[in-house]
């Protein structure tokens, strides 16, 4: 079974592991959504910023746009991206745009049979060009946006999630995945873990959620995922930072 075979088939599994908890990906119609929201994050138990997102699926493929404002959800963005997907989770475009207090932006593009970033860090100043020699299934897992860990976290789900009997079933050993950081103009290889359900207080109120462990070099993070797939908590070992689904 070839590379592409064995993607196509994770993201058809991830199509029928969001379709049992009541969520379509693929196969919708045009202009479908996924999921959107918004996500706070807390330093040190003050709101320092609120990403709103949005994952749709539009014809062959999917877009998921995230938008970064400082301190609560009011005022410009001061960031943004947008992720464009194949139906077989493969990368048609990356866009991120930094507007405030510096300008900047970054596009990664498939370049057969590998990805390519230009990355501009000053209005009028000349990209930065830099190949990766990555496959086009090779996940963005941008700073500051974690709906990317959402979808990172769906694709990992369906490595091991399949249903059975009307409901889902999951046997998940932890596994590597190379991603792009296209702000730091980098290439990075992390490692996901399914740690079973646990009881979290969200809201004022305790819920049962799937935890999955990120490694990345040097950070450990802990992802909170409800029955439906949706992210619902983010936390980072060793520092007083939350995200939270509002």
């Amino acid at each position: 079974m070839g590379r592409d075979e064995v993607h196509s088939r994770g993201w058809r599994i991830i199509a029928l592991v969001l379709a049992a908890a009541g969520i379509c990906l693929a196969g919708t119609g045009s202009g479908q959504n996924v999921d959107s929201g918004s996500f706070s994050v807390f330093v040190d138990g003050k709101r320092v910023a609120t990403e709103k997102f949005n994952i749709q699926q539009r014809g062959a493929g999917s877009v998921a746009t995230g938008e970064v404002r400082v301190g609560d959800a009011g005022g410009a963005p001061s960031q943004t991206s947008e992720l464009q997907l194949t139906s077989s989770g493969e990368l048609k475009r990356y866009e991120w745009h930094e507007l405030s207090p510096s300008q900047a932006e970054a596009v990664v593009t498939p370049n057969e049979p590998f990805l390519v970033e230009q990355l501009t860090t000053a209005p009028g100043k000349k990209p930065m060009q830099q190949p990766f020699m990555v496959p086009v299934t090779t996940m963005i897992l941008d700073n500051n946006f974690f709906f990317q860990r959402q979808i990172l976290a769906w694709r990992y789900m369906a490595s091991g999630c399949k249903p059975v009997n009307g409901r889902t079933e999951c046997r998940l050993a932890p596994t590597k995945y190379g991603v792009l950081i296209p702000q730091d103009l980098t290439s990075a290889q992390v490692t996901v873990a399914y740690s079973g359900k646990e009881k979290v207080n969200l809201h004022g109120s305790e819920r049962e959620l799937y935890r999955l462990n990120l490694s990345t070099e040097g950070a450990e993070w802990a992802l909170w995922l409800d029955d439906n797939y949706k992210l619902q908590r983010v936390v980072k070992a060793g520092e007083n930072t939350e995200v939270v689904r509002d």
